[in-house]
């Protein structure tokens, strides 16, 4: 039986920004579980998405740091040029292993690993991007009993990521951007803004 879900884990690459900011402006500040995003960005220039993204969710958004363990009501944010993993027991790694779908980093290492520690207990979500990074990783979130959401492609700025994902037939929840947040609040069971 499945008690909780543990952990969110989001993907999105162009147009993600404005799409992560509308969805974690909808969760509350004391969301159950830490939410992880892997945010496709120049690794060329320094990133200021936890600034931004901070300005519009209710919890305190940072980068992710190697051999910290990921907190509730927390968001983490995958830095520029590194893959973000986690363990089973919460505890984040950053990797610069070689790209995936040329991308570093990658939704799908992430969701891969998200999926392999927390099992039944993890969501994935994705959101605009182009390309088909986070796949694969839906797919292995779906193995493994989690529950996947994918942004409806005709509300998504960039439509590849949410077709490639709908494409592996393992998505539970097919939502407009404007949904995804009331939809997490119903599944973790904390009330909605």
């Amino acid at each position: 039986m499945l008690d909780s879900y543990r952990i969110v884990a989001i993907a999105s690459s162009a147009g993600g920004i404005a799409a992560l900011g509308n969805l974690l402006k909808g969760l509350p500040e004391d969301f159950p579980v830490p939410v992880l995003v892997v945010q496709h960005l120049d690794p060329r220039h320094k990133t200021v998405i936890a600034d931004v993204l901070g300005r519009k969710s209710r919890m305190p958004v940072q980068l992710a740091e190697a051999g910290f363990q990921a907190q509730p009501s927390t968001v983490y944010v995958a830095p520029p040029n590194f893959h973000l993993l986690i363990d089973g027991d919460g505890v984040m790694s950053l990797s610069s292993s070689e790209l995936v779908h040329f991308v570093r980093p990658s939704a799908d290492l992430l969701f891969e690993s998200v999926a392999g520690a927390f099992g039944a207990r993890a969501i994935a979500c994705v959101l605009t991007g182009s390309g088909s990074d986070g796949g694969m990783g839906v797919s292995a979130i779906k193995a493994r009993g989690g529950t996947v959401i994918v942004q409806e492609p005709d509300s998504a700025e960039f439509k590849g990521m949410p077709h490639a994902a709908l494409a592996t037939g393992a998505v539970d929840f097919v939502l407009p951007l404007g949904q995804i947040a009331e939809v997490l609040c119903g599944l973790l069971e904390v009330r909605e803004l």
